[in-house]
């Protein structure tokens, strides 16, 4: 009993004591230290990305392919696609609010550098980021980290799968789900350094703080990003577990570890294995739909990405003097989520993204650069936002599955339950 009951208490003690540590070791200012913090973040980040794309495959191969039809598949893939749209064009909507609201254009003074250069040649395309969805080969979205790539592959080879006999479907969904588990197995063992990733990310992150992140230019353009996060996280995904009888607060506890990843790695693909674990084990949240639900949420569920885009693109397109209607603005609503749901779950995906709007608009992206330094703190915060999110989904997900399954067992009750109704009517 001493056992367990170490093994629940040890990892937040050594949580507080990586981020106590992590502070004394950012505020200590030593290039030697901020070197090694540098390199243990990176092998950790590296051990992430390591099983996060085979986790998204065979998650949702493993579980597709133990299904019985598409027709359990589209149950649960509507759901998810339902919400995130939902969810995302909310943020966009409050993200919009704000920007009118508080006019940062009007009273921000941006002292643009000529000598930055534009990152028109830098932005990707975002035709070819669709175009890119779809690989030429089965090797090249793992070996170019093409995460909409390994979901587009996932969800074929399942579509496969389920038309395949029933013996050959057993076969391969056996031999999915141990390497499944393999994985999983190794992921524990990733977690178990995570604190001294944790000192890592704490160090540098005290680093960029004292060197490059000063808050006097851009405040009002912070405030209106900083604020639709906020009220998307805290109040409107709150309100959404409210409303369909979730805890928030206790979803929120069971759900920290992974929050933790991926605010500091900036990145919830990279947070996507700790996400599955926590909603398995500490959330309550099934296998069949943590499996399903998280990678592709991982994948399309970007409400904080589309508050950022919007803003982003709003502010420094008038900024240069491009003006807009209401109804243009409106536009802009469904653009930004558009471009969210398509958006990768890694750092900077959607300051690429925003540069890419920019870019097509013909708009100078010269104050993109002077925006880049308070971008790290921005990406952190989106990060976990995104993974809440997604976590939010997952957890309405499997309540509605849970209820819609309780409600075929009554509509077809088994024969045993049957001859025991019979038999009770009969003695009354």
């Amino acid at each position: 009993m001493c056992i367990e009951h170490k093994r629940k208490i040890n990892p937040n003690i050594f949580f507080g004591i990586a981020l106590l540590l992590g502070l004394l070791s950012g505020l200590w200012q030593q290039p030697q230290v901020f070197s090694v913090a540098e390199t243990v973040s990176q092998i950790f980040i590296n051990l992430l990305k390591l099983v996060s794309l085979p986790i998204i495959f065979l998650s949702i191969v493993s579980t597709a392919s133990g299904m019985e039809s598409i027709q359990q598949i589209k149950q649960l893939g509507q759901k998810v696609v339902k919400y995130t749209l939902i969810t995302t064009l909310i943020a966009a909507t409050v993200a919009l609010g704000l920007f009118i609201t508080i006019d940062p254009v009007r009273g921000s003074v941006v002292q643009l550098d000529t000598s930055l250069k534009s990152g028109v040649e830098s932005a990707p395309s975002y035709l070819s980021f669709f175009i890119h969805m779809v690989p030429s080969n089965i090797i090249q979205p793992f070996s170019e980290n093409n995460v909409m790539g390994v979901l587009f592959l996932a969800m074929f080879f399942s579509f496969a799968i389920l038309a395949l006999p029933s013996q050959h479907r057993a076969v391969l969904h056996t031999f999915f789900s141990a390497i499944y588990s393999a994985i999983i197995v190794i992921t524990r063992w990733i977690v178990l350094v995570m604190p001294l990733a944790i000192w890592a990310f704490i160090t540098l992150f005290m680093r960029d703080l004292h060197q490059g992140l000063e808050f006097k230019n851009l405040a009002l353009y912070l405030t209106c990003v900083m604020a639709a996060n906020l009220i998307q996280a805290g109040v409107v995904l709150p309100a959404f577990l409210k409303i369909k009888g979730l805890s928030p607060i206790q979803l929120f506890k069971n759900m920290l570890p992974a929050l933790s990843v991926a605010f500091f790695t900036k990145s919830s693909a990279a947070a996507l294995p700790m996400a599955m674990r926590c909603a398995e084990e500490r959330a309550g949240i099934s296998r069949r739909v943590a499996s399903f639900t998280l990678p592709l949420c991982t994948t399309i569920n970007m409400n904080a990405c589309a508050a950022f885009i919007l803003t982003t693109v709003l502010f420094v397109s008038m900024s240069q003097g491009v003006s807009y209607s209401v109804p243009e603005m409106l536009v802009w609503i469904i653009l930004a989520t558009i471009a969210a749901i398509g958006n990768a779950g890694v750092p900077m995906g959607c300051y690429f993204l925003a540069s890419a709007f920019l870019a097509a608009m013909n708009v100078p992206l010269n104050l993109l650069g002077v925006i880049l330094p308070f971008y790290s703190l921005i990406d952190m915060l989106e990060s976990a936002i995104n993974v809440w999110s997604d976590s939010c989904v997952a957890a309405v997900v499997n309540k509605e599955t849970k209820e819609e399954d309780r409600g075929l067992d009554l509509q077809n009750p088994s024969p045993v339950l049957q001859a025991n109704d019979n038999f009770s009517f009969e003695r009354t």
